[in-house]
């Protein structure tokens, strides 16, 4: 008997230790799920407070923006209605300049194809195209085939244009010189030195013999790459023998119109 009073007695011992130290463990467990839970919740808070301080900025920036766009379109108001009587009034310069080199243009292309009335349409032609004057001087009437040296015929034709544009200003003189595509033998390297050479005598000619002015002048040679017929044909390839001496209006003044 008193043996099973001591076993009593060591189990109830035994159950009363055990119990102590298994709520221990479950208290430390809720302890640690407390601490993950409000670690989390600092990491959100501080998450929160990152998005709100963003936030912030990102309103502070739009109501700047919103500032500055409203100060730019005030400004551009005021302006417009600033100008617009002086856009009108330069619009309408721009126009009457326009119209005004139109009216030359038109002028100096019956005075220069009234002076050279006396050579043939074969010889030469008088045009206007994108508001400048072509003369097209064709081969024939200035050179021997293969040749630099303008003849008799031709510097009369260049001394009557000389004399029309001595008593012109505001223009300036492109002399072109054109071949065919015939490849060059002979004198000249290839159809580049020949157009270049051809160019180069007809503006000499007009300086120094009929005293154009040098500084309103340009020689170039284009070859055989700006044809007008094609050179399938002898008439073709002849069309293509020319020397073009453009006349074109001085734009300084409507650049700087534009420029304004």
């Amino acid at each position: 008997m008193k043996r099973n009073i001591l076993l009593a007695s060591g189990f109830v011992l035994l159950f009363a230790a055990c119990v102590p130290k298994a709520k221990l463990i479950s208290e430390q467990k809720r302890v640690k799920g407390l601490q993950r839970d409000s670690t989390n919740m600092h990491s959100q808070l501080n998450d929160c407070n990152t998005q709100v301080a963003s936030l912030q900025k990102d309103k502070a920036d739009l109501k700047n923006s919103i500032n500055d766009l409203s100060i730019s379109y005030q400004t551009n108001e005021a302006n417009s209605n600033m100008t617009i009587t002086d856009q009108a009034k330069r619009l309408k310069n721009l126009e009457a300049l326009i119209q005004s080199q139109k009216d030359v243009m038109t002028k100096l292309k019956k005075t220069v194809a009234d002076a050279l009335i006396n050579f043939k349409p074969d010889e030469l032609t008088v045009t206007l195209k994108d508001g400048k004057l072509y003369v097209s001087l064709q081969e024939k009437l200035l050179f021997a085939s293969g040749s630099a040296v303008v003849n008799a015929q031709g510097k009369d034709a260049l001394k009557t244009l000389a004399s029309v544009l001595n008593n012109t200003s505001g223009i300036t003189v492109d002399v072109e010189g054109h071949t065919d595509s015939i490849p060059m033998t002979g004198k000249y390297e290839d159809n580049w030195a020949l157009s270049t050479a051809r160019a180069t005598s007809i503006v000499r000619i007009l300086i120094k013999d009929y005293n154009v002015n040098p500084n309103a002048m340009v020689a170039s040679g284009r070859s055989k790459y700006i044809p007008v017929a094609t050179n399938s044909t002898a008439e073709g390839r002849a069309s293509n023998r020319r020397t073009d001496i453009i006349l074109s209006p001085d734009l300084t003044e409507l650049f700087k119109l534009l420029n304004q």
